[in-house]
């Protein structure tokens, strides 16, 4: 029994990796947690002691292997935060399937037992997607994003829909595999599976119908992306911001038009020193200088990712992520995009979705008399980046078209993003740097996550990347045109318009607050039921 176990916890494990972009098939993941439900089944009909220490031990082992499999490349960046993020991350999902186990005993059936465990999996990654310590990077509905055929209703649902249609499956054939224990049946097992292998083609079915009928926009654009392919951790810093206009204009020339409207750079591609004082970079003559290149070219804009700094002199602590730099000298630094013409002031959106521990300290409040003004070392910089409270939107200057400036890792929230769609962006413009990683899975799954932004709220997306991959994605979730890692140069893309929300944008992770408000319902009833039965 005990050789068993071990090999149902490796097979969960190894299914739930194998079933993860970039390189694996989310048809695996419809069976993956199946022998890990098998096993926690296994001890709760054995006479052991510890039964809910044994589930979590041996779930978290499972668990182990997915988040080691698909994220080891975070080693690249932190040797620290690689193990952090790991170690962590495996731990919050054996958890769930610990109280689970724990839900078996409190519940009179399997199938409440099973919507415990689905809507308390589900309210566990919309926790992950805004809390301190966020990492939703393998929240289950993100695993499609390479099939976007297979997903195209994710404008109605997000990807909760996902996660929910993976869990819902599993349970499924759980059920059909016990009853093949009890019966012992190879042709029952096949005809009650049946239902089951509809539940994964009906949904695949109905998403290949809006493919096919989705109407393209009748609006486009014309935009520039640049791939500089600079080394973050050296090169970056031996050179100049003059340097660096100097490679926009030649990676750019080739490719500008009369009709080109916007132009495109990655992440903090200006960041020279401590980047630009935010109440004085208008008059800079920096900035006067990118705008005789602007206005250079009819129409255009500039859309650059930069780095900007307000300076505090006081005593206290000026604001919750100012950085102390000595007596009475504050500092907050934001990661940030600026829209640059000639005709207006610069335009500034700040980056509110923080990477944990290279742009943010998690829980200051706590961390901060203990660590003082230095962060936990999970990669990248020491200081705390401020943030701001709403999405800001850049109105093209002649043309009156509006695009979102997402950078990095905001990407990868879900309904984050739709906050852009309804602050009236037509399209998404993404601005990264993937170079910290190397060439691993980390900036493919990144790209790959951008396509579900795409098909949610059916905005086409022109994404600029230091290293790579740059690319122009459609609203269908297509990769259109896209520039390879590694590579230096330019991508010029005519990019579709589109003002209409979809029910998904309008909505935003209702799929996740219905799992919520379940979860705490059955968490009332188990509580109930033991307190009756002790009385």
């Amino acid at each position: 029994m005990v050789k068993q176990n071990y090999i149902l916890i490796l097979l969960s494990g190894i299914l739930l990796s194998l079933g993860w972009p970039t390189f694996g098939s989310p048809i695996l993941l419809f069976i993956a947690l199946v022998p890990l439900l098998v096993f926690v089944q296994h001890v709760r009909d054995s006479s052991l002691k510890n039964k809910n220490r044994t589930v979590f031990v041996y779930s978290y082992v499972a668990f182990l292997i997915w988040n080691i499999w698909t994220t080891w490349w975070i080693y690249n960046s932190s040797v620290f935060g690689a193990v952090f993020a790991i170690l962590c991350n495996s731990s919050f999902y054996a958890v769930l399937i610990t109280l689970y186990h724990w839900s078996l005993k409190r519940f009179q059936t399997q199938f409440l037992s099973a919507v415990f465990l689905i809507t308390a999996w589900i309210s566990f990654e919309k926790f992950h997607l805004f809390w301190d310590f966020s990492w939703p990077w393998l929240n289950l509905g993100n695993a499609f994003s390479e099939y976007i055929y297979w997903i195209q209703w994710y404008e109605y649902t997000g990807v909760f829909g996902g996660s929910l249609w993976v869990l819902v499956v599993n349970f499924f054939f759980l059920r059909q595999y016990q009853a093949y224990k009890e019966h012992g049946s190879c042709s029952l097992l096949i005809k009650k599976s049946i239902p089951g292998l509809l539940g994964i083609a009906l949904p695949i079915a109905c998403s290949l119908i809006i493919f096919m009928n989705y109407e393209e926009p009748k609006s486009f654009t014309e935009v520039v992306v640049i791939q500089p392919n600079i080394d973050p951790y050296e090169e970056k810093y031996e050179q100049t911001n003059e340097d660096f206009k100097g490679l926009l204009i030649d990676l750019s020339s080739k490719h500008l038009s009369p009709s080109t409207s916007y132009l495109i750079t990655p992440e903090t591609y200006f960041t020279e020193g401590s980047g630009f004082d935010i109440d004085t970079f208008e008059n800079s003559e920096f900035i006067r200088s990118l705008k005789d290149f602007v206005s250079s070219h009819k129409s255009l804009n500039l859309i650059a990712g930069t780095q900007f700094y307000k300076i505090h002199r006081t005593k206290n602590e000026p604001t919750p992520t100012a950085n102390k730099i000595n007596i009475n000298f504050w500092v907050d630094f934001y990661n940030s995009a600026i829209q640059i013409n000639p005709s207006q002031k610069g335009v500034v959106y700040h980056k509110s979705k923080l990477v944990v521990g290279v742009e943010n300290m998690p829980y200051k409040s706590f961390f901060k008399p203990l660590l003082g003004e230095f962060m936990l070392d999970l990669g990248g910089t020491v200081s705390s980046r401020a943030t701001q409270k709403n999405r800001t939107v850049f109105t093209h200057s002649t043309a009156g078209s509006q695009v979102a400036p997402i950078i990095c890792y905001e990407s990868i929230y879900g309904e984050f993003v739709t906050e852009y769609a309804r602050n009236g962006a037509q399209f998404f413009s993404i601005l990264t740097n993937d170079a910290w990683w190397g060439n691993t899975q980390g900036h493919k799954q990144l790209l790959s996550y951008a396509r579900l932004r795409a098909i949610e709220n059916r905005r086409a997306i022109a994404r600029s990347a230091n290293t790579g991959i740059s690319a122009f994605i459609d609203a269908q979730g297509r990769i259109v045109t896209s520039l390879g890692y590694e590579k230096q140069g330019a991508l010029k893309g005519s990019v579709g318009l589109n003002s209409e929300l979809t029910f998904y944008s309008k909505h935003g992770d209702y799929i996740a607050l219905i799992s919520r408000f379940s979860c705490f319902l059955l968490l009332i009833f188990s509580f109930g039921g033991v307190f009756r039965k002790k009385s």
